[in-house]
């Protein structure tokens, strides 16, 4: 039997495959973003809400993608297809180094340090010593390739399928994570901690390795957006974003993947009505959807939706059963 998410999913699929030949440009490349802001979100979903470490440092990951794929076009010469997995590369590897130590702090200084990872990092970006490499303040401007002529697509709907194919790959590859002894190791580190390591579980490699994985896809995620963007500046990727990615989380569901695509949605719309504000007033409109959102649905949109899906249908059994 086909599990209902697996049906969902091959329908949203269906969907997308259709999308792009029945929509303009602008509305392609907003999509397209969109799917990227999900990976984004799916690995604050994987480290946060599976593996139970707070952190609000996943824009410096997101970061290092765009600027794996800047860097490795312009200073190495390299093909953007090529810098993405090797973006995914590098956020592993920085993920893992960083949460090696990290995965024994506290909650409350984990998430101190994640701190300072975001803080820290633009202003390396900014430095003098990586100006020649980062741009410095200026940023990069980046060369994305266009639809091959053979395809017959626009630019932007060649885009809009590659991100649907990575997208998908990301999201099968951490629904395998989850259900495999990584994940089980995963909750039992978060659940009981003590427990899982008089089992064998070594709980600060697997929470390293939480760290990896989520690093990973967040530069994957952030490498689409830079090429999306044809730009990468280190003032795009503040705490301010890594709060976003973390409001996007807990609105769609942190604790679980199909979350963070109504995450990603949720934040398109926060988005769009907090257009032409400026930062010191979005702010607090994040803040207060957060509140809200924690006050009326704990879990998320997500499981909240599909708790009101299985109330319906034990009604209309009851109701075929009368």
């Amino acid at each position: 039997m086909i599990r209902p998410a697996y049906m969902i999913g091959l329908a949203l699929v269906a969907g997308g495959c259709v999308l792009p030949f029945v929509t303009e440009g602008y509305t392609i490349y907003s999509m397209t973003r969109l799917l990227a802001l999900a990976i984004a979100i799916a690995g604050v979903n994987l480290l946060t809400g599976v593996a139970g470490l707070f952190s609000i440092g996943q824009s410096a990951f997101f970061a290092l993608g765009a600027y794996a794929v800047g860097i490795g076009g312009q200073q190495l010469g390299l093909s953007p297809y090529l810098c993405l997995p090797l973006a995914a590369l590098w956020g592993g590897l920085l993920g893992f180094g960083f949460g090696w130590p990290a995965a024994r702090l506290s909650a409350v200084h984990l998430a101190l340090l994640t701190w300072g990872l975001a803080i820290s990092l633009p202003r390396v970006l900014k430095s003098t010593w990586l100006e020649d490499w980062t741009g410095g303040v200026q940023g990069l401007y980046l060369e994305r390739p266009g639809a091959p002529v053979w395809t017959g697509l626009t630019d932007d709907q060649w885009w809009w399928f590659v991100t649907l194919a990575i997208t998908l790959a990301v999201f099968v590859m951490l629904d395998n994570v989850l259900r495999s002894r990584w994940g089980r190791a995963f909750r039992a580190a978060r659940d009981q901690p003590l427990a899982a390591s008089s089992m064998g579980v070594h709980v600060g490699y697997y929470r390293a390795l939480a760290f990896a994985v989520s690093g990973a896809v967040t530069a994957v995620a952030g490498a689409i957006t830079g090429l999306l963007d044809d730009f990468v500046a280190p003032d795009a990727y503040s705490v301010f974003f890594s709060i976003t990615l973390l409001v996007g989380a807990v609105a769609g569901g942190i604790h679980s993947l199909a979350g963070a695509l109504v995450g990603a949605v949720m934040l398109a719309v926060l988005s769009s009505l907090s257009q032409g504000l400026s930062q010191y007033i979005a702010f607090p409109i994040y803040g207060f959807v957060l509140i809200g959102l924690i006050m009326l649905a704990p879990r998320g949109v997500t499981p909240q939706f599909e708790r009101l899906l299985r109330w319906l249908s034990g009604r209309l059994t009851q109701g075929r059963r009368g």
